[in-house]
């Protein structure tokens, strides 16, 4: 591909030679584990890419959808049709709608370095961009509120519109209706998603749906690239999910103290405060994930990656500055916190990218799109829960940038969470008229509440956090559950922080599994020997008498690791195995279970 001239935005000649179009595709199924070189890290298109781009030229369509995993490299893709488009005269201009500003620079520095000009400071007040430019990149929010500017620069020139993230134009109706309105006229329109999936009504302008049972409509892509097929070919790095439970209580707004342990069957509405007493930066669980989040990283930049960079996505602006505060103290850096209402939010962000500091804090902007390679270990401290938010947000440290690359993500264990995380690699589409499930979250919702990065949540003024702590609760890897709950700070939990940051997937599966066989051998050791001595906890029986309380926190440890221990016999989750205990013995959740339930609840895990 040759650079055009500038002064007169020439086209960019493209060609794409017969070697690069034919090669075969092994099925996910097929050797997945076996990784190879990625060739768009020689400047080649990936394999995926070629495919794709011969089924656009054969098609020819007036709009294509492709859908590919956050960081596969759907702009390289969109770049490569857009060069072509312009080389053959298909197209004079092209126009990039994006989510965010900062994602408009960052195509604009893409398009530059392949010879096309965009102009990511079009305004909706001018007219045209400049005559040194190919065309423009602007963002949803722009064409929303002026689709006639738009409508009239498409008509202006025979152009290629390149939608990026195509989910967000269902977003609202004016987003909708603008990006409708504004680009009809187009010659040509390449839709781009790692994210098809929505959890609302809203269609979806230019996407293509089919008829499905019970009348519902499917959105169709015209070519697709699952994390699977990813991870086979090594585009991304294998995720090890790191999910931490702990006791957790709260004070209602009428004054009642209620504790509950996180992963257990409970409520939604207790699920909820359990998981926000959770992320409350004045307890113990936050700061405890964070300092075993540190101590991943630091094994990850001695272990080959040693520019590995961290990222706490945060609920609000609030929470972000405090998690800020506290990862200084834990790593002994300042981390660079980026909110929405920073006007160098943007810089900021680019600066962290090429620079060697360790940690980022953000709320929505790092979520979706930006591009950040060096992130390899991740803490999602969000009540964020929607398959939309969750795979924007997991996309941003899958990106491989060379062979074996791992990436870690530490989340609260809680069913939502934890049901995400073993479904990363299922394929979703974006569904119209499919019945809602009523205990699910509402997507518009959430996205109405975090819009604006609020500086605190309205849940802090209904409840008070009382306390919180973290144990690491189980590992989750490619669909699978490893491990039994070991207290945080542990040398337990070092064997699992200490897994060496370049590994195959095999070889990740492969330690998980002898780690995990190690840790129920030395767990059924202490349970024996506690069995024998007549003690909850033969640590703490040295120490003489231990007191109600001691009492019932080895005890909910020692079920814990019962159930853990029946979860991987059986495959059934954590809370079903709790729930049937439940309903065998009676009694509240375990947090609020007496000794003699507790020991009843024990004798009764060690008979199923």
């Amino acid at each position: 591909m040759t650079e055009a001239g500038l002064g007169q935005a020439a086209p960019v000649a493209a060609s794409v030679a017969a070697s690069e179009v034919v090669e075969p595709h092994r099925p996910a199924g097929s050797g997945r584990r076996r990784r190879r070189p990625d060739p768009e890290l020689t400047g080649q298109l990936r394999a995926w890419q070629r495919r794709a781009l011969v089924e656009y030229l054969r098609r020819g369509a007036e709009d294509f959808t492709a859908v590919a995993t956050p960081g596969a490299g759907k702009t390289t893709f969109a770049l490569r049709v857009a060069a072509e488009l312009l080389a053959d005269r298909t197209v004079e201009a092209v126009t990039v709608v994006a989510p965010t500003e900062h994602l408009k620079r960052q195509w604009a520095e893409a398009a530059a370095r392949v010879g096309i000009q965009l102009d990511a400071a079009f305004r909706n007040a001018d007219l045209h961009s400049a005559a040194d430019f190919h065309g423009a990149v602007v963002t949803y929010a722009q064409v929303g509120a002026a689709p006639q500017v738009h409508r009239r620069r498409t008509m202006a020139r025979r152009t290629l519109v390149v939608l990026d993230e195509i989910h967000h134009a269902g977003d609202s109706r004016t987003w909708g209706d603008g990006v409708a309105a504004a680009f009809t006229p187009a010659t040509r329109r390449l839709l781009l998603t790692g994210t098809p999936f929505r959890s609302d009504d809203n269609p979806i302008p230019f996407v293509g749906y089919e008829p499905e049972g019970g009348g519902a409509l499917r959105s169709r892509a015209d070519t697709s690239y699952g994390y699977a097929e990813a991870l086979a070919d090594g585009v991304v790095r294998p995720v090890i999910f790191l999910a931490y439970s702990g006791e957790t209580r709260w004070r209602t707004s009428a004054g009642e103290e209620l504790a509950a342990r996180l992963g257990e069957p409970m409520t939604r509405d207790a699920v909820a405060s359990a998981w926000r007493t959770a992320l409350d930066p004045t307890g113990q669980w936050m700061p405890q994930v964070l300092r075993a989040a540190d101590a991943r990283l630091r094994v990850l930049r001695r272990g080959g990656m040693d520019d590995a960079g961290g990222l706490v996505i945060a609920s609000d602006q609030a929470a972000a500055r405090a998690y800020g505060r506290l990862l200084h103290r834990v790593s002994g850096e300042p981390a660079s916190v980026v909110v929405s209402d920073d006007a160098t939010a943007s810089a900021r962000i680019s600066e962290f990218a090429g620079s060697r500091q360790r940690w980022l804090v953000a709320v929505r902007m790092v979520s979706e799109g930006v591009d950040i390679p060096r992130l390899a270990v991740g803490v999602y401290a969000t009540s964020a829960a929607t398959p939309l938010y969750f795979a924007q947000a997991v996309g941003r440290f899958v990106r491989a940038r060379r062979p074996d690359e791992t990436c870690s993500i530490f989340l609260p264990s809680v069913p939502q969470l934890l049901a995400l995380a073993a479904e990363l690699e299922a394929q979703r589409d974006h569904v119209l008229g499919a019945p809602k499930d009523p205990d699910g979250f509402d997507e518009e919702e959430l996205a109405r509440a975090q819009q604006a990065e609020p500086a605190s949540g309205e849940l802090e003024r209904r409840f008070e956090a009382l306390s919180a702590t973290a144990e690491l609760d189980q590992v989750i890897y490619d669909g699978a559950s490893f491990g039994t709950p070991v207290v945080s700070g542990t040398p337990e939990e070092e064997e699992y922080l200490g897994l060496p940051g370049l590994l195959t997937p095999d070889q990740v599966e492969l330690l998980l599994r002898r780690r995990q066989a190690a840790q129920q051998a030395a767990t059924g050791r202490r349970a024996g020997g506690a069995a024998g001595a007549g003690a909850a906890d033969p640590a703490a029986a040295e120490d003489g008498e231990l007191s109600a309380g001691q009492q019932r926190v080895a005890l909910r440890r020692q079920l814990n690791a019962l159930v853990a221990a029946h979860h991987h016999w059986t495959g059934l989750p954590h809370g079903k195995i709790h729930a049937e205990l439940r309903r065998r013995c009676g009694g509240p959740p375990s947090a609020q279970a007496t000794i003699a339930q507790l020991e009843e609840r024990i004798a009764a895990a060690r008979s199923l």
